[in-house]
């Protein structure tokens, strides 16, 4: 028998068996050919990775079938953990199932839905104080770990125009060293206010231009301002693989960097303890919603390009652990809601899951915030045309922000033209923000290394 005929013998012989599928063998066909016929059936393109789809069998495979594609879709897929996106005019791709995200529309529905929980300040505060018992719980810090009795580990001090940075690091768990540096003012003069700059997911993260400009521009105004590294990012790879990022203690480890680190900063003498704030962008965004709603010392929040009612972060760092399930699930537009009456920014814009803010997840805060009487404590600054960043003009929201409710003078930081000036920061090479030396030759003798060894921690832990 020739190779051609032989296919073809093998192409009705497939598609025999497949109309043969009947109840005894739960109507079970290969997803390939499952979605070569919807292809076939509505018309449409569907693009997927071969390695996606091979070997994978649906069952019940023709019943899934509706007279909308996208239902058929969604019927068929879900049974595979994989979901699809429209990329054009009757075309669509296939992804694995992304758990972090739903729709707009199922993020308005779930917002109206915890709108139906409470209707004043009382009903939340009660729902308030038991996501956060569970969150506690979820992230394995209830009880927290007791803090290790080190000090933090701190470099030179280096002289800038108007501010100073140092690097400093801080054992957050036994073995476990998180490193960032440190700007604050040139002259301190009495109390100053402290403010937390997580990172997101951006390429050479902390050691960005950006982040240099924001901290350094926060101390010229009158802030001590810090930067840290992300869980195995930065020097924590010193410890960790890149990978263990994405593993679910990275959640964990990021929420207890920043109360280990207000243990320190306020027991400084200068630090004022009435007026301190966190501002992150993307993950670092998520990272600021979650630490401001788990934390009351923290007095003013800003989280950049992250706050959604529809998308809870697509990094285990942000989503690893069960916190979104609480008291029959939350979402992070509830979770920005703990903070208030505290002030609170959000800083949105036009081309990623923070387009909507304007209409759908501000006037939800608004209207928690109303339960205080305090709605004019939370703000929305919307930027249509930018895309995902922390960008000069996030940056400069911020800053307004910030003086405004810490009673600073944004003066400080303008030119004679009246704007907002960043000339003056000197940006750093990434060495020069290292804790532990160009090639960790400094870290301490009792790191840890690798993530079994930080299950062990929780394991003795709990």
């Amino acid at each position: 028998m020739s190779k051609k005929i032989f296919y073809i013998f093998y192409c009705v012989l497939c598609s025999l068996c497949g109309i043969a599928q009947t109840y005894d063998d739960l109507y079970r066909e290969p997803l390939k050919q499952v979605l070569t016929e919807i292809q076939q059936q509505y018309g449409i393109a569907i693009r997927y990775n071969d390695t996606l789809v091979r070997d994978h069998w649906v069952t019940y495979a023709r019943w899934r079938f509706r007279t909308d594609v996208e239902k058929t879709l969604e019927n068929v897929l879900a049974s595979q953990d994989l979901s699809f996106s429209k990329t054009g005019e009757k075309r669509y791709k296939i992804s694995p199932f992304q758990y972090h995200l739903k729709t707009v529309a199922e993020g308005k529905a779930q917002l109206e839905y915890f709108s139906s929980l409470y209707h004043d300040a009382a009903t939340w505060e009660k729902r308030k104080s038991e996501l956060r018992t569970c969150m506690m719980q979820a992230l394995k810090l209830s009880p927290i770990p007791a803090a290790p009795a080190s000090k933090p580990i701190v470099t030179a001090i280096r002289k800038m125009d108007g501010y100073t940075v140092e690097n400093i690091a801080f054992e957050v768990l036994p073995g476990v060293y998180i490193a960032g540096s440190l700007y604050k003012p040139a002259k301190v003069k009495g109390k100053i206010p402290v403010v937390l700059c997580p990172d997101g997911h951006w390429d050479k993260h902390r050691y960005r231009d950006d982040c240099q400009y924001r901290c350094a521009t926060l101390a010229r105004l009158g802030c001590m301002a810090i930067s840290y590294d992300l869980f195995a990012w930065g020097e924590s790879m010193l410890q960790f693989k890149f990978e263990d990022h994405r593993r679910s203690l990275a959640m964990t480890v990021q929420t207890v960097t920043p109360f280990r680190i207000l243990d320190y900063l306020l027991s400084l003498k200068e630090t004022d303890s009435s007026r301190v704030a966190i501002s992150g962008g993307s993950g670092g965004g998520n990272h600021t919603m979650l630490v401001s709603a788990l934390d009351d010392r923290i007095k003013l929040a800003a989280p950049v390009v992250s706050l959604s009612c529809y998308h809870s972060g697509g990094c285990p760092c942000e989503s690893g652990m069960p916190v979104h399930f609480c008291v029959g699930g939350t979402n992070n537009a509830e979770i920005a809601a703990m903070a208030a009456p505290r002030p609170q920014l959000i800083i949105s814009d036009g081309k990623d899951w923070t387009a909507n803010v304007p209409e759908l997840e501000y006037p939800y805060l608004q209207k928690m915030y109303g339960y205080y009487g305090k709605q004019a404590l939370v703000e929305n600054v919307h930027l249509p045309q930018e895309a995902h960043d922390y960008g000069i003009n996030k940056r400069i929201a911020l800053y307004d922000f910030v003086a405004k409710h810490f009673h600073l003078d944004i003066n400080k930081i303008k030119n004679k033209e009246g704007k907002i000036d960043e000339s003056k920061v000197t940006i750093e090479p990434e060495t020069a923000l290292y804790v532990f030396g160009e090639h960790g030759e400094k870290l301490p003798a009792n790191a840890i290394h690798g993530y079994e060894q930080l299950q062990k921690l929780f394991t003795i832990h709990h």
